[in-house]
């Protein structure tokens, strides 16, 4: 049994996402009492839909999958925690491959934002430069990334609202 067949569940992760994107719209932040509280209630519902063992398990799994799916570009300053605890509170809820593809989802909704946003503000070479040096500094252990040349930024996006975007999005195509 998915925890997504369970009528409240979706009503829930709803509040919880869209509160998150007025937030960080509003600003710049998903709050810490919103995704740990989220964390914590989703643990006692898991398991009185599952099971003690299922429904721990089912959690663990889920939070563990949403944190590991945007852990790499928090690492990467290419994102805040909040997203990344706001994508695990999603996982506690959902579950493993429901968050998988909501972070797909999410990943598509945002990358075409920020395409808008880099093409409205005239930053996409100074940014891909950016982006290129990151990568760099990926890729080769022990090096730093080379500075670009001071440029205007293109702006920060509330990543809150594109993962409530890509859940809706999901939400409803699952229904």
């Amino acid at each position: 049994m998915s925890a997504t067949l369970s009528p409240f569940i979706g009503p829930i992760v709803i509040t919880i996402v869209l509160t998150a994107a007025a937030i960080d719209l509003h600003r710049r932040r998903i709050p810490n009492w919103l995704t740990f509280g989220a964390w914590i209630a989703a643990l006692p519902v898991q398991i009185a839909l599952h099971g003690a063992a299922n429904g721990a398990s089912a959690w663990a799994l889920g939070w563990l999958t949403g944190f590991g799916v945007l852990l790499p570009f928090y690492l990467m300053r290419g994102m805040a925690a909040g997203d990344v605890k706001l994508m695990t509170a999603v996982g506690a809820w959902l579950g493993t491959s429901m968050v998988l593809s909501i972070a797909l989802t999410t990943f598509v909704i945002g990358g075409a934002w920020a395409l808008v946003q880099l093409l409205a503000t005239g930053q996409t070479r100074a940014t891909l430069t950016r982006v290129g040096h990151m990568l760099i500094a990926v890729v080769i252990p022990g090096s730093r990334p080379i500075q670009p040349a001071a440029a205007g930024s293109a702006g920060s996006m509330p990543y809150g609202v594109a993962i409530a975007a890509g859940t809706l999005a999901m939400l409803f195509a699952n229904t």
